[in-house]
This record gives structure tokens, C-alpha cells and sequence, in this order.
């Protein structure tokens, strides 16, 4: 494996962290919006990621870094507010509250965070390590 893969596989987990981070973001915007349907209320959306392995398969180099499969909605159920005097009330004057948790979204982007800090500081350090060793061929 060349020395440069360190590059492209540290920089793929950097883009996948900031993806995580953008739909943290989303949801932690939508966290207090309301619908006139639980169908129509806000769902956290979280990425789905996958270690792209090719090498294990046998389909050529060994790691090509981090791959987004797929963005999956929460399941969780909306919360029914009886809010009779908001315009988008259901006949029954509820409305639904987006089902995002705050303090899932919260853990969500200090765990993104310190995931593309980590893979900043692979990048750094790889490219120390590069440095060095044209240095000793001089």
C-alpha cells in the first residue's frame, strides 16, 4: 500500500464526518417544529456508513477509506402537543412535534467532531512522517 492512501483514506473519513455533522445540524434545527400529522412532522435523518475494504474481497487495494450507504429516518414516534389555537392543528387540535432528541444530537456532533479531528490529525501526522523521511534521502 503506498504511503499517499493515508490521504484518501483520512480525507473520506473527514467528508463522511462532515456529512454527520450537516444532518446533526438539520436535525437539531428541526428539533421544535410541529405538523398537522405525525406523517408530516420532521424525522431525524442519520447517515449510514461503510468501511470500504476491497482488499479482503480481493478487488484490489486495501482500503479506500469510508463510503455513505445509505441516510436512514428515525422510527422513534412524534410527540402530540393539544395545541387547539395553532393554525396546522389537526380536528382534534393536536399537532406533532418533530421526534428529534437533543441530547442524542448533541452526543451526535461532539462524537463527529472529535472523529474529524481525529482524522485531521492523521493527515498531519502522515504527512510529518512524509516529510521526514524525504529529508533523510537529502
Amino acid at each position: 500500500m503506498s504511503l499517499y492512501k493515508v490521504f484518501d483514506v483520512a480525507g473520506s473519513a473527514m467528508s463522511a464526518q462532515s456529512l454527520r455533522l450537516n444532518m446533526t445540524a438539520s436535525n437539531l434545527a428541526n428539533a421544535e417544529t410541529v405538523a398537522g400529522s405525525p406523517e408530516e412532522a420532521y424525522k431525524a435523518r442519520n447517515p449510514v456508513f461503510a468501511a470500504t475494504l476491497q482488499a479482503v474481497r480481493g478487488e484490489g487495494s486495501p482500503a479506500t477509506g469510508v463510503s455513505v450507504r445509505n441516510v436512514v429516518e428515525s422510527q422513534a414516534p412524534n410527540q402530540a402537543l393539544h395545541m387547539p389555537d395553532h393554525p396546522d392543528a389537526d380536528a382534534n387540535g393536536y399537532v406533532y412535534r418533530s421526534n428529534v432528541n437533543t441530547v442524542e444530537e448533541m452526543v451526535n456532533m461532539i462524537s463527529a467532531s472529535r472523529s474529524y479531528q481525529n482524522s485531521v490529525e492523521v493527515m498531519s501526522t502522515s504527512r510529518d512522517l512524509l516529510l521526514q523521511t524525504i529529508r533523510l534521502g537529502q
